[in-house]
């Protein structure tokens, strides 16, 4: 069997089983690292089909960011198990819902590819060895954002700039009866006055 095959179906099972167990972990921070999981899952397939940018963005922005935040909150919360009983046979007619709906999508997106099949019949995998002396999609996106799109980089990034000062100075709270050290006042005083003898009666 050809090895892109085989990594391509090992990540498409691994997603489906993490994906299973994110739902079914009574643990909160057990389902955070199972979603972590599913995402690496589906980088590895977005890298398998070619499309190395978003594998990579996936990573960095889901897997690094968001996923990682939500552990962080779980873990600060201390989320503990609902004592909550619920019944799992009403939440079937939810699942079977849902179930349709994804296999609906599921089913189209395959007819899809099936008339891309048809027009490219050598539609394969990538092999990322034969691809080193090739030009990536990420030089491709690069050299587009950094030559005809740089202003409107730069401008997005000004404008993350500002949305973080703004943010750090409204949830800045200054309080004015706070005692703060006078650095100069302490260095101005004199040698005589720093000591100060009481006389305590006896």
């Amino acid at each position: 069997m050809n090895l892109n095959l085989t990594l391509f179906i090992l990540f498409t099972v691994l997603t489906v089983i993490s994906s299973f167990m994110v739902i079914t972990s009574k643990n909160a921070v057990h389902s955070v690292l199972f979603l972590i999981l599913v995402f690496c899952n589906t980088s590895g397939l977005l890298l398998l089909l070619g499309s190395e940018f978003l594998s990579l963005m996936l990573i960095i922005v889901y897997v690094g960011a968001i996923a990682v935040l939500f552990l962080f909150v779980v873990m600060m919360l201390n989320v503990k198990v609902n004592p909550l009983v619920i019944n799992s046979y009403s939440l079937i007619p939810i699942g079977l819902l849902i179930f349709c709906g994804l296999f609906v999508i599921l089913s189209s997106s395959m007819q899809e590819l099936d008339l891309i099949n048809l027009q490219y019949n050598d539609l394969k995998l990538i092999t990322w060895v034969l691809e080193t002396t090739y030009v990536s999609n990420i030089e491709i996106i690069g050299n587009v954002l950094y030559t005809q799109y740089c202003l409107l980089f730069l401008i997005c990034g000004i404008i993350l700039l500002v949305a973080m000062v703004g943010v750090i100075v409204l949830t800045m709270h200054q309080r004015t009866d706070v005692k703060k050290q006078q650095i100069e006042i302490q260095l101005s005083r004199l040698p005589g006055n720093v000591v100060k003898f009481i006389t305590l009666r006896s």
